[in-house]
Formats: structure tokens, sequence, C-alpha cells
């Protein structure tokens, strides 16, 4: 009896040994179906797809091509698609690397790709492709995919990254060109503007002015950097956020579009990178405000329950484009702000103090006059035939800037009065004369005109430094 269990015992444990010996043996049979790899399991030409679909937790997606090669959203042939972006994504298939590979796969489960992630599917003319994307290896930081051949790859890289976008992802958004060598800009506003682009012109004393408004009877230099700086308003608008692609009458009568705001027509030179040839394109933009909101303002107590600029609902269009976008308070208002006044010189001189060879100066009824003499190319100022240092007068004169633009007739007494000779054919001399207005302010007149209220300390200051010279 013992000795039969003791048979039994020992036969348990050598079934034991088996079965284990058989699992090791089956686990390096599987071991040695994963293996590395450097093999290029797929080559699809992004230029021979014809259809391409997705589906993953983003959404589902599928295009097809035009018979002129450009690409159709299915599920609305009026959204406009970007084909630079899905070449972007098929770019991923022109040369599919792995890094491991699993041959004969049994249990897709463990791999994630019985319920995968994403499922991606390609047709050209000759074939179809349906790629699987399966769970992430943290261990590979690579992402399990199948490609319907029967086994399993850790990818090198990962086309869920591109993949899990919004169909906002691929739409072809209006394109804001450089606008770097603009020729001319026209507002269509309550009070239509043009400005020009001029070098050399002879309406300035200064040289670095080249933009100029039009009248009917006279060229009003602008300020570059302001014409600059709204510009770049226009050119950094990164125009995203779009409130439909396919416009309709009601909708821009809804964002204000109908009867826009302000319209500003950009013309520009682009230069041809092949034939070097230069030829002008013209940029619109359009800006429209909510007309409920703003009806609302209008009907509301302005001290009370206006709307704040923060609350502005406002919106931008290009041309004749049907993708309406939101644009920030911030970006409506600066656009908005475009005038003569914003865009002019702020300063009442802002020519190039170094062609100022004389200065006339009459303070409290008295005149005095500084002179000047050029030797190597510099120039020296002299008052009274003693050498003057000019630095505190000329930086009085530039911080003469507009606090607000005005053609009121000053009544009051004449606080200082100057004027700039210039080496400059087309402008000889400035004439500034400078007015007590209030505590707060004078009236600057200049060339005979008034021109803006400028800051009296400015003035004061301005008279501190003339007396620096003047009463030393």
């Amino acid at each position: 009896m013992k000795r039969n269990r003791k048979i039994g015992m020992l036969l348990a444990v050598l079934v034991c040994v088996s079965l284990v010996a058989f699992g090791v043996n089956r686990y390096e049979e599987r071991k040695e179906r994963i293996k590395n790899s450097d093999e290029v399991i797929l080559e699809v030409a992004a230029e021979s797809v014809k259809t391409l679909s997705w589906e993953c937790d983003t959404g589902s997606f599928a295009f097809h091509r035009d018979e002129n090669g450009g690409w159709i959203y299915d599920a609305d042939e009026t959204f406009p698609v970007d084909g630079e972006k899905l070449g972007s994504l098929l770019k991923h298939f022109e040369a599919f690397g792995v890094s491991f590979v699993i041959e004969n796969v049994e249990d897709w489960g463990q791999y994630g790709l019985d319920g995968p992630v994403c499922t991606i599917c390609i047709e050209t003319e000759e074939t179809s492709y349906e790629i699987l994307l399966g769970d992430y290896s943290a261990m590979d930081s690579e992402r399990y995919v199948s490609i319907g051949d029967g086994n399993a790859y850790l990818v090198k890289n990962d086309p869920l990254d591109q993949f899990a976008i919004e169909i906002s992802d691929v739409i072809l958004h209006d394109e804001i060109p450089g606008l770097w060598e603009v020729t001319q800009l026209q507002f269509d506003r309550t009070e239509p503007m043009t400005v020009v682009y001029e070098e050399d012109s002879v309406d300035t004393y200064c040289a670095e002015d080249v933009y100029f408004v039009k009248e009917e009877n006279a060229s009003l230099p602008l300020d570059t950097a302001n014409v600059n700086a709204y510009l770049s308003t226009i050119r950094n608008l990164n125009l995203q956020e779009y409130v439909t692609y396919n416009a309709s009458e009601q909708d821009l009568i809804s964002c204000g579009l109908d009867t826009p705001k302000l319209s500003v027509s950009v013309d520009y030179t682009v230069t041809d990178e092949e034939s070097e040839e230069k030829r002008t394109e013209t940029f619109v933009l359009n800006i429209g405000r909510d007309p409920a909101q703003e009806e609302e303002e209008e009907d509301a107590d302005t001290a009370e329950s206006a709307q704040s600029e923060e609350d502005i609902t406002a919106y931008a269009r290009v041309g004749e484009s049907r993708i309406i976008y939101q644009i920030t308070p911030e970006q409506y208002r600066k656009l908005l702000d475009m005038s003569y006044d914003t865009l002019r010189h702020q300063e009442m001189f802002w020519g190039d103090f170094s062609e100022m060879y004389q200065l006339d100066i009459t303070l409290e009824g008295v005149s005095y006059t500084i002179t000047s003499e050029m030797e190597d190319e510099s120039r020296t100022y002299l008052y009274q035939n003693e050498e003057v240092e000019m630095a505190g007068i000329r930086s009085t004169i530039r911080g003469l800037e507009a606090q607000t633009f005005t053609d009121e007739t000053p009544t009051q007494k004449e606080e200082i009065s100057l004027t700039i000779y210039l080496d400059n054919e087309n402008f000889p001399q400035v004439p500034i004369q400078l007015y007590r207005y209030d505590g707060k302010d004078c009236i600057a007149v200049v060339d005979g005109e008034p021109v803006a209220l400028v800051e009296r300390s400015c003035v004061v200051d301005l008279i501190e430094a003339v007396n620096a010279i003047v009463l030393e």
C-alpha cells in the first residue's frame, strides 16, 4: 500500500514536471516569434491614395479625391479641406517602419488589437489597406499595430499622435499674406481713407516717411511705425476659431458682416521666385460685430448696463470667403483704431535733427538764435558765438507729443515759439508755436495751423532747456 502511494506521488511529480517543461517549451517557442525588426511594412505613395478614412475617440472621418485631385469631405462636400494636412497624415505610410514583429498572433487582445483605439482605411486604384492601432506599450514607448497580415507590430512613430484630431484640424483656413511690400491701403468706413506708399516724397521733411494719406488737395505724411504696427495687427490675427465654414446670407447678417464695421483692402507686391517678376495682389479683410449685442448696448443705460470692451463679440471675414471667424475684443479694438489721427506722427516735429542748421526761439517776447557750423560732416551749434550742447533742447522738442488732436484756435498767452531751419529744399523751415490752454495742456500751432493739445509740463521742460542755454 505504501509502495503504491509512493509510486502515485512520483507519477504526480513527473506529470507536473512534464507540464512545466511543456509550458517552458511553449513559452520559448512563443518567445522566439517576437523579434527585433527594422522592416518597412507599408509603402503607400500619398499621391496614389484615392480615399482616406479613420475612426477613433475624436470621431469618424472619411475623405475622397475629386477629379482634379483635391480632397472632398464625405460628410459635407462644402467643407474646405486642407489637402496638405491630409498629405501629412498619409506620409506616415509612405515608409511605415516597425521595431518589433510578432508573427502568427493568436491572441490579439493582449495587444489591444481586438478592439483597436483607431482604425485607418486607405484605398488606392489597386489596393486597400486597413491599419489597426492597439495598445501603447509603456515599456517600449511604442504602439501595437496590425495591417491584416497575421502579424502584430510595434511601430517607431505612433500614427495616433496625428490621427486623434477634430474635423476643425483639417479645415483649409483663409491665409493672411505677409503684407511686407504694401503699396496701398484703403479703409472703407464711415469716412473712407486711402493710404499710399511713396518713397522720397516732397510732402514730408522726414526721409523715413513712406506712407501718406491722399486727400483732394494734400498728401499727409503718416508715422511709418504706426502703419507697420497696424499691418502687424492684421498679419498676426491667426484666424483659426471659425464660426461657420459655409456662411449663408443670414450668417453674414447675424455677424454684422453684411455691412461691415470696417473693410480694409491692402495692395501688396509679390515677387515670383522663379521668374523674379513682380505682381500686385490685394488682400481684403472685413470686420463685423454682433448687431444684436450692439443694439442692446445702444438701448442700455450707458452708465450702468453698456457692454464692456471685454464683452464685445466680433468677427472677421477674408474677402468673399465663406468662412467666418471670431476675433478677440482686443483685436477688434486695434483693427477699428485706424484714422489719420491714430496713424499720423504724434510728435510736433519728427524730422532729423542733423538737418537743423538754425533754431530761432521767442520766449517772453525776447528772441534768441542758435546757429551752427559744419566740420567733418558733424554740426556744432553756437549761441552768441559760443558752442552749446543741444541734447536737452532736442529731447524736449521731441517730447512735444499730441494728447489729442484739435483745430481749436488758441486764445491765451503764447508760452514759447520755435522756428526750426532745415537743410531740406521742400521744407526749409518748420515753425512751432505753443499757447497756454489750461493748467494741464497747451495748444500747439504748427506752420500756422492749430494741431494738438500737448502737455504743459513738456512745454515747461522745453522752456527750461532753452533757459539753460540762453541765460547761462
